[in-house]
């Protein structure tokens, strides 16, 4: 399985997330929509309670978003668009919770989709949730009983834990009144206007200013006793460019903010800066030298190494993973065993707002299967203790954590919320450039490298496939022994495998970067935040990314015909962020 994480890139801005505001109250409010759905639900259950083979679970889920999305290039609006929608996922358990429809590969058996009515209009509501459920039972009786039959006669599972756990139901309404999206036009103007201060630059040959806001509200009702409404919002803003070397090498360069509302994203002057930024960054990496493939001492960047966990760890320790036998399983049977360095602990916390004054993607108060989310300490001194669970249990963990999560239309699975890696040998992030210069001196080495900034990265966890990662930086440096300037180079990416690269680490940095993104994986997109040190590594491998075949283009941008852009000039040095010349 290939999971990837993604720093908002532009193709995600109508994905539709949600956010909750704050903390749930149980008074009891009136509701049509859940009042509709519990009323629904309590018919079907107790018809079907009649049928062989019958349902032991159900559950209604609803999400009403409200969405406004806008999207600008060189100045002009291209997309522009308020969007209201409400859907609803039916899902259903036939059999036991020790062997039901979900069992194994036939996970999405367990869920039919389809769209409410966005009035509030009762009969309606109902009339639609009673056919997506008939359709639904047709589905999970026809894949049980494929189940049993595979059951019967395949080898026996090493792991035989049951189907889904028992967790204690839940009663949190929150009716809060949501904020209605962004003024569209306002952002259409602004867009623009952002979008714009790219025209100057003749080396940026596309680039995208893209404004997502949604206030959505959830619902959850369960033939367990289950009833929550949770209201979130989220605004998101993501400048994206591009440009391309001489060689044929695309690069891309892609900035993205995210909070509560959109009068919290940054003011047009510190976009505008961000803009120029970007074009600046994207003008030395057109003149940098092509990087060749290398094994030796590297840094990362607090952000960088955000990422790293991100792919390298934390999509192993996701419940689900340890009891697939498709997965590589990594550290399935390491409970309890050293996995990092001794100094190292990681833990995943949903209940964490921010961090350093950063919000954070990851948050919720209840995972999608109606669970209080949780603090998990995954390692804890290097020693693995715990993995990240949903209501599917695994060979010595039963129970949920509150980490179950999904994009609306695919089922939950054990996901990462905020990754959080600490670290008790620790030096000054001063220092530690210091502490590199000296590892590389000791291999040998003419030069390290120094990742800065990131785009993203994904990882493979089948066992049909290489258990590799691959994370794709953008700003990267040779960091020379012998007190040359850093000299930024292109067209690298990170690769290896997880048990031997992470006990590469030696020392970090004092201070936590957050990394925001979206990570999508077999139930979905879902936001998630990763925070970390920057980190120091005895070696870290990186192969030649793939360089394009297309040249830049032969006629200059218009405006710029009298004044066709210099020739890059490889082999130009530029310093890293907090190099000394």
């Amino acid at each position: 399985m290939q999971e990837s994480l993604y720093r908002f890139p532009f193709f995600a801005v109508l994905a539709l997330c949600a956010f909750p505001l704050g903390a749930f109250t149980s008074a009891p409010t009136t509701n049509i929509v859940l009042t509709t759905m519990q009323q629904e639900l309590q018919r079907a259950t107790t018809s079907l309670a009649k049928t062989d083979p019958a349902p032991y679970y159900v559950s209604y889920a609803v999400t009403d978003s409200d969405e406004t999305a806008v999207a600008a290039s060189n100045g002009s609006v291209i997309y522009s668009a308020s969007v209201a929608r409400r859907q609803a996922d039916v899902m259903m358990r036939v059999g036991s919770v020790a062997l039901d429809n979900t069992h194994g590969q036939s996970r999405s058996s367990g869920i039919t989709s389809g769209l409410l009515p966005l009035d509030d209009d009762s009969n309606a509501i109902a009339r639609v949730l009673w056919q997506l459920t008939d359709r639904e039972y047709e589905q999970a009786s026809a894949a049980f009983l494929k189940v049993k039959t595979n059951n019967a006669v395949r080898s026996e599972e090493e792991d035989k834990s049951p189907d889904f756990s028992s967790e204690a139901a839940q009663d949190h309404l929150n009716l809060v009144p949501l904020h209605p999206p962004s003024d569209q036009q306002i952002w259409e103007a602004r867009t623009r206007k952002i979008s714009a201060g790219f025209l100057k630059y003749p080396e940026v040959y596309a680039s995208y200013v893209s404004f997502n806001i949604s206030a959505d509200r959830s619902y959850l009702a369960t033939s367990e006793g289950t009833a929550l409404i949770r209201p979130g919002a989220i605004a998101r803003l993501i400048i994206q460019a591009e440009t391309r070397a001489d060689d044929g090498m695309e690069l891309l360069r892609v900035e993205s903010f995210q909070a509560a509302t959109a009068g919290e994203l940054p003011s047009d002057v510190e976009l505008a800066a961000r803009v120029d930024k970007i074009a600046a960054d994207l003008k030395a990496l057109r003149a940098a030298p092509a990087a060749d493939p290398y094994a030796g001492p590297a840094m990362l960047s607090g952000r960088a190494a955000a990422v790293f966990f991100h792919e390298v760890l934390g999509h192993r320790l996701e419940g689900h993973r340890q009891r697939d036998e498709n997965e590589g399983q990594t550290f399935t049977k390491k409970v309890n065993q050293l996995v990092l360095p001794a100094f190292l602990s990681v833990a995943d916390d949903p209940t964490m707002k921010q961090l350093n004054g950063v919000e954070l993607a990851g948050h919720y108060d209840f995972d999608d299967e109606g669970v209080p989310a949780a603090r998990v300490v995954a390692v804890e001194n290097g020693v693995l203790k715990n993995f990240l669970m949903s209501r599917m249990p695994i060979k010595n963990f039963s129970t949920s954590n509150g980490h179950g999560r999904r994009q609306p239309g695919l089922m939950p699975t054990g996901r990462q919320g905020n990754l959080i890696v600490t670290s008790t040998n620790s030096v000054k992030d001063s220092e530690l450039r210091e502490k590199f210069i000296a590892e590389i001196k000791k291999q040998g080495k003419p030069y390290g490298l120094y990742f800065d900034d990131i785009q993203g990265g994904f990882t493979l966890t089948g066992r049909a496939s290489p258990q590799a990662f691959q994370v794709i930086p953008v700003m990267v440096y040779r960091v020379y022994a012998d007190g040359r300037p850093d000299e930024l180079v292109r067209g690298v990416d990170i690769v290896g495998t997880p048990l031997l690269s992470l006990n590469n680490i030696v020392l970090t940095g004092d201070t936590q970067q957050v990394f925001n993104g979206i990570c999508g994986a077999e139930s979905g997109q879902v936001p998630v935040a990763a925070a970390a040190p920057a980190m120091l590594f005895t070696e870290i491998e990186v192969q030649k990314r793939r360089r394009g075949s297309e040249r830049p283009p032969i006629l200059p941008p218009p405006g710029f015909e009298s004044t066709a852009s210099a020739p890059p000039a490889n082999g130009t040095k530029s310093a890293a962020p907090g190099a000394k010349p």
